[in-house]
Order: C-alpha cells, then structure tokens, then sequence
C-alpha cells in the first residue's frame, strides 16, 4: 500500500485561492459601491443659504477644495469650497458639528457584502453543480453522488406505433423465425404456462459487425410491444469495484417492475469473457464480479413475468461457458451477413427512404454488392443519394447505385493524384493482366469493371469481378484459380515492361492468405493432407489465424505456401505470354478510357475467337514451365 498514489490537492488549493480573490474584489469594489450614499452638487450660494437658516447639522471640509455637508433630514450634499477666511467661524456660530468622514461605511453592512454575500454565492453554485453531475451520473439528487453511483444507465424505449417491427428488418428471415417464439410469449404467456413451457430466458444473437443484431432486438420489443431496456456491456464497467455488479442489481430490478418486457445488453463480451483468474488482483477484479452478478441475476429472477434478455456479441468465442449454459442464454442465433435475396431486401427496405427511379435494377446492385452487411447496404443507398444530388438530379438512378458500390468498397475517386504517362501506362497493363488472368480460366468469377482512375483507399486501380451468385464453398481449382489470378498483375509487368513495381503489394498479401489457407485450415495439400495446423480467432472480425505446429512443420508450411503461389504465378504468366497481343489491345483500351465494364472488356476479348483458340490449344500442348498444372488451358 506504500505505493498507493496520493489524491492531488491541486484542484481545491485552486478553488479556494478564487473563492479569496472573489471576496478582495467584492470588498474593494462593491462594497463601496452599495455602501456609499448619494451625495448632490450644490451651489456655493446655495450653501451659504442653508447655513444661514441653520439647516446643515455636519459638516467635513476637505482640504481647499470642497465641503461635504449633511442637512436635518441626513441628506449629504457637496460643495466647491471658495476662498472665505469667516466661513469656519460662521458654521460655529451655526452650530454645525464638524465630523471626521461623513461618508464613512457601515461597518455591518460591509461585512454582510464582504463575507457573508461571497459564501452564499459559491455556496449556491457548488449545490447547482453537483445537483448537475449527479443528473449526469444517473442520480435523483436525494441522496449525493455516491448514492447514485449503483445505479443503471439503461436507455427505455417504450412501444409507440412508430416502433421497429419486423417488415422493418429484412435479409434476416430465419433470425426472425427463431425470435418469433419470443414474441409471441410476451404476448401471451399463459399459453405456454398452461402447457407447462417457459419461455429461453435469454437469446444471444451472434454475428459480424452490421448485420443488425441490435435492430432484431428492438423490433421483438417493437412486435411485442413492451418496454426495450439498452444498455451496453461498457456501461457496467466502473472504476470501483463492486459498482459494475450494482448496475447489474439496478437493471434486473427495474426490469422486473416493468415486466414485460425486454433487456437488451449490446456487445455483452465486455462483462462476459471467460473467467481465467489472470486478471484478478487479490479476488477483487471488477469485470469477474460483475459478470458472477450477472449469472447469479439470470439464475434468479423469474422467467414467467415475461422479462427476455437479449444480448449481441460479434466475439462469441471469448464468453465464459457460464453465461451460454442452458437456463441463462438458451439460444444462440446467428445474425449472418445476407445473401443475394436479402441483400435486395435490404436494399429495398432503404430505397423507401429515398427517390428512386422507376427502373432500378436492385437484383444486380445487390449482385455487385456481394460479402456487404446491412450497415454497408445502407450507406450505399445513401451515397448513391448524395451522388444524385451533386449531379443535379432529384432522384437516384442506377449509375448512382453503382458508383456508390465502388465509393463503400474502393473509396472515392482521387482526381487530384495525376499519374505520370508511365505510370498510367504500367497500371492500365497491371489491371488487364488480373482481368485476362481471370477470364481465361474456369473457376473464376466473371469480370465485371476494370478501371485506373485512383482511389482514396491507396489503389491505383482495381478489377471488379463478381460471381453469377452466392457461394459458400470454394473448391481447391477454384482456390488455385484465384491465387492465380492475384499474379496477372505482377505478370503482365514482367512480360511488357521486364520489371516489376510496387503496385502489386496488396496481390502479393492476398494471394499468400489464401496459399497458406489451402495448407493450414481447409487440408487442400497433399504433403499435409487433412491436419489443421492454425487455430481461428475473432471469426466475425476477420479470423485472424495463428499457428499450432512445431517449428519445423512451420517451415514445411511456409515452403508449401512459396510452392503454391509460384506454381499459379507461373500459370498466369504462360496465360498472358500466349495471349500478349490482346494484352496489348485491350491495356491501350484501358489505357485511353481509364474505364471500361466487363461486357466491353469480354467483346475485345472475344473478337477473332478461333484464332484465339489456335493459340490456346498450341499452349496447351507446347512445353510448360516446371510446376505448372494442365489447368493452364484456355478457355
């Protein structure tokens, strides 16, 4: 405990040197302000007028300048003193008492305003700030701050007819099938009593970022129509210990008062990760306390007055087993990015929002949009808006649909990166490389748009291509394919310019993922045939791979991964070397449009197509580079 840091001082030392400078100034300058009488001008004749009718009774002479002089009724006046030796003797005569300061402060009055006064003002905006901090930290004001700490910050919705409904989320329809149960309890439960089911205590919905898993938990409380309590899992995290778990009381209690209804705890994974005792310090770790109060919480209140917990978490594999154990989150249901159907669902949902055009295609923006989530698709009906109105249009059409793809995955345009005729040149052929790469083989996906106009992501140029619809596995041609595919770039630098560039950086990172994939996950090599050597973590937030092997087979594997994407590099360069003058043709294309869709792209490309098919075959049977595969055939 000798370590413990002391609290700083600082901040009060300063509040009470303010707290006296306030005080000085009011006593130098108020003070004399309130306490200071009117005194009027008057006339020197006017003086000696009321002198001689005996109406002064005080009176101060100040110095050779003038006489400050109080009348029968206390009324001060002043006046220019002229030169008169008499004057003296005449206000004797008159019987004027001569006073030392007639102007002279009330000594009680200049303490109410110096030292009462101050303190009654600090004290009123001391009470006014912390009544103003405890609203902040969820109190009422009736019992202090520290009284307030326990408490939850749940947010409450309460059903209106503008709540979420289902037809308000869509591409998640089995979602919806598994969450309709729920539903149809808090409507009515006595159905299910009867019978002598309860209702899942608690469902976690489990999946990528943007799906809309809080979405879904708002529509079952907007279908049921009871009250929505949100709250996130950082909001029971507390710098002292024991108030996390508080929260957690607070929440459940008012939860039950307001029964039915439903409690949603967003990215539930801050509370919920599994209990391994290294974080702990002497037992008194505040997550593990919160969460033991969780379970405890769960286990305890009673299910059949309708109170549903709903949790969303896109790291389900860090969750202590506690929590997904049957009688706290009975269920589990994946939220999952969409496919084809509700991608155009979803897109539809959005475009009611919005003007559209009476002939958009939403099947092929949906198309062009595949692996996006909810949150994606809606940003992309809003860029294609915004784009509308920079064009001058009232209402969006498909180009701008189309451009708003391409802005949610490559950027936007940078039209102020101006690249040297070299370099345009060395990107048009790069691009074309990938593309023919692509479309001379069988297990690649269609090209749709090759492009070299700049992006604010850092690429020069991309090449779109799009599969005819949603795929869920992808076999080992299609994998090498692929790899293959990522090489055309280099390639295509190599045979035309002899050299190669830096451009081709983000092929190189993607082709060896996938190359080390084929050998450590999915058992595509037949030197280590179906043993998994890496483990997946965070599989909704990119699966990041770590290995488990040995030392030695960590260097076989990275060997296997050279082998494998030098063997597809090869491919493509043979691919590219028997097709060099449609290279050539189709990169000036490029080159002199910096755009050109898929459907141009595959006419230049088959024009002349039995010559094209001569070249092909005498590929295929000519000497082949060593490690190459017979998959080299043209299409």
């Amino acid at each position: 405990m000798s370590n413990m840091k002391k609290p700083d001082n600082k901040p009060m030392i300063a509040y009470v040197v303010i707290v006296i400078v306030a005080m000085l100034l009011i006593n130098a300058l108020l003070v004399p302000a309130i306490n200071s009488r009117q005194v009027q001008d008057v006339a020197y004749s006017k003086f000696l007028d009321m002198l001689d009718e005996k109406q002064i009774q005080k009176a101060q002479v100040v110095s050779d300048e003038y006489i400050i002089f109080q009348d029968q009724d206390g009324n001060l006046y002043k006046t220019t003193q002229m030169n008169d030796p008499d004057l003296v003797s005449k206000m004797h005569e008159q019987g004027v008492i001569f006073e030392k300061d007639l102007n002279e402060t009330n000594p009680v009055v200049a303490f109410l305003v110096s030292w009462v006064l101050p303190l009654v003002i600090f004290y009123l905006i001391g009470l006014a700030l912390s009544r103003s901090m405890m609203k902040r930290i969820g109190g009422d004001g009736a019992g202090g701050p520290m009284m307030s700490f326990g408490k939850s910050n749940a947010k409450v919705y309460v059903p209106s007819t503008t709540s979420i409904k289902f037809k308000d989320v869509a591409g998640e329809e089995e979602a919806k099938q598994l969450l309709q149960e729920l539903v149809s309890y808090l409507k009515n439960p006595q159905k299910y009593v009867d019978i002598g089911a309860h209702c899942p205590k608690g469902a976690l919905l489990v999946g990528p970022p943007g799906t809309g898993k809080t979405l879904l938990a708002k529509a079952v409380a907007g279908e049921a129509g009871v009250p929505f309590f949100s709250i996130a899992g950082s909001e029971f995290v507390e710098m002292f210990v024991g108030m996390g778990a508080s929260k957690v009381r607070d929440l459940f209690a008012q939860a039950e008062k307001n029964a039915p209804c439903i409690v949603f705890i967003d990215e539930i994974d801050t509370i919920g990760k599994k209990r391994d005792g290294a974080s702990s310090i002497g037992g008194n770790d505040e997550r593990e306390q919160t969460l033991n109060q969780l379970l405890t919480e769960m286990d305890g209140f009673d299910g059949s007055k309708g109170v549903i917990i709903l949790a969303a978490t896109n790291r389900p594999e860090v969750l202590d087993p506690a929590l997904l154990r049957p009688g706290r989150f009975d269920r589990r249901i994946p939220v999952e990015l969409p496919d084809l159907q509700g991608r155009i669902d979803i897109l539809k949902v959005h475009a009611k929002k919005v003007r559209m055009a009476d002939n958009i295609d939403f099947g092929a923006i949906a198309k062009t949009a595949a692996g996006t989530s909810g949150a994606d698709l809606a940003n992309i009906v809003n860029e294609a808006a915004l784009r509308a109105v920079r064009m001058g249009r009232k209402y969006v059409i498909q180009q701008d649909l189309q451009e708003s793809i391409e802005v949610v995955i490559a950027g936007y345009q940078k039209k102020s990166r101006v690249l040297s005729t070299k370099e345009k040149l060395i990107v048009a052929y790069h691009e074309i490389g990938h593309a023919m790469v692509a479309a001379y083989q069988t297990n690649s996906a269609p090209v749709q748009k090759i492009t070299i106009i700049p992006r604010t992501n850092g690429a020069l140029g991309y090449t779109l291509q799009v599969d005819e619809g949603d795929k869920f596995l992808l076999s080992k041609e299609e994998m090498l394919s692929r790899i293959a595919t990522f090489t055309g770039g280099r390639c295509a630098e190599e045979l035309i310019f002899h050299s190669i560039t830096t451009g081709a950086s983000n092929d190189i990172e993607q082709a060896t993922k996938f190359a080390r994939a084929m050998i450590t996950q999915y058992g595509m090599d037949d030197d280590f045939d179906m043993v998994a050597m890496s483990t997946t973590s965070n599989m909704y937030l990119g699966g990041d791979q770590s290995l488990a092997c040995s030392p030695d087979t960590a260097t076989r594997i990275d060997e296997a991964t050279v082998r494998i994407v030098k063997e597809q590099h090869a491919k493509a360069y043979k691919i590219l070397e028997n097709h060099k003058s449609k290279l050539h043709q189709l990169a000036k294309f490029l080159y002199e449009n910096e755009t050109i869709t898929g459907e141009q792209f595959m006419e230049i490309l088959n024009q002349d197509e039995k010559k094209l098919e001569t070249t092909a075959d005498s590929a295929d049977t000519g000497a082949l580079p060593s490690g190459t595969t017979s998959e080299t055939t043209a299409q």
